[in-house]
């Protein structure tokens, strides 16, 4: 901190011997002259002469304690700053790859919305890039988040730091959703087999609704409707996308879905 100070004050900066030399170490003799003359500048003043004769009275010369105590107060005050720096914290980078488990492919197709719950204040919001990774920088030496998909299983995960920052993380594929993604996209030709594996996976009190596009609002579905929506071939099925799902005793009993335009 104090050396990138030093370089935007005066365009210049102290060897690193010179620094563990007089500032992190006690020394009983001062430093070189252009190095007072920086620190000087540093100070506000001309150069080392400049800051002795605006510290030093006409019969100073004879008192060298003077100089000398002048010259400890800025050396204490520099080494204040050094210390500060050195107390910070270094910052940690995670990064991560998704990998779905069944393809052993990296999920490159659907986003994972990644909730970071690193601290005590509301938690952060991210999702995974184009290739499939993510990438936090924290100075924390730990990291905690939940990862959510439409068609992959809900996990948290925490990891500390350590010097392999980089992990493939194989997430797990949620059967249920991604048996309807397939319904939808018209995977399955077999209708009567279609409807009653529906009829089997998803709950009769099921809240199934449709997020409308422009921000219409939603639209509700009962179960038998929603089945019967998934086993009416239209151009518009093939758009439906799975936007969450959530189980109980191996049953759909919540959904939400979109139709993309």
């Amino acid at each position: 901190m104090f050396q990138e100070d030093l370089q935007k004050t005066v365009n210049s900066s102290i060897s690193e011997k010179s620094f563990y030399s007089y500032f992190k170490n006690t020394s009983d003799k001062l430093p070189r002259v252009d190095i007072l003359n920086l620190l000087s500048q540093y100070c506000g003043y001309i150069n080392w002469n400049d800051f002795k004769n605006n510290h030093t009275s006409t019969t100073s010369i004879k008192k060298p304690f003077t100089i000398s105590k002048w010259f400890w107060i800025l050396l204490l005050g520099l080494g204040v700053a050094t210390i500060t720096y050195i107390s910070i914290p270094n910052e940690n980078t995670f990064s991560f790859c998704f990998i779905d488990q069944d393809r052993n492919q990296p999920i490159t197709k659907t986003p994972i919305d990644i909730i970071i719950l690193n601290n005590k204040e509301s938690p952060s919001y991210s999702k995974s890039d184009s290739t499939g990774c993510f990438i936090w920088k924290t100075k924390d030496d730990y990291i905690r988040f939940i990862i959510q998909s439409p068609y992959h299983r809900t996990d948290t995960i925490y990891r500390i730091a350590s010097s392999n920052r980089f992990e493939n993380l194989q997430i797990q594929t949620d059967d249920y959703a991604l048996m309807l993604h397939y319904y939808a996209n018209g995977k399955v030709n077999d209708w009567k087999k279609r409807r009653k594996e529906l009829s089997r996976i998803i709950a009769s009190d099921a809240t199934i609704f449709q997020v409308l596009p422009q921000r219409l609002g939603i639209e509700i579905y009962t179960k038998d409707e929603f089945i019967n929506k998934l086993t009416t071939p239209t151009k518009s099925l093939k758009n439906i996308e799975i936007i969450e799902s959530r189980k109980i005793n191996g049953q759909i009993v919540k959904l939400k879905f979109r139709i993309k335009s």
